[in-house]
């Protein structure tokens, strides 16, 4: 079940500015786990390019979205890192 973090009377403008927080409040959680500042914004980048309106998510289509010139960066978020699961 969906749970409903805004009131039905919300403006867009309202809606728009809670999802931004969130989002906001993701990527500060997930800082801690990337040793480099640079990847980490790469972190961020791929989160936006995933909840972005393009239908296929490829890794092209979500490197253009993040203005990066090929998708290795976005790639080397998911192939090339060291991941911690309980992390």
């Amino acid at each position: 079940m969906i749970r409903r973090s805004w009131t039905p009377a919300a403006s867009i403008e309202e809606t728009l500015a809670l999802w931004a927080a969130s989002l906001r409040e993701i990527k500060k959680r997930i800082r801690p786990l990337f040793t480099q500042e640079r990847v980490a914004t790469n972190a961020g980048l791929f989160l936006e390019g995933l909840l972005g309106d393009e239908q296929r998510k490829t890794g092209w289509m979500r490197a253009e979205a993040a203005g990066d010139p090929g998708p290795w960066r976005q790639q080397a978020i998911l192939g090339r890192g060291d991941w911690d699961a309980d992390a």
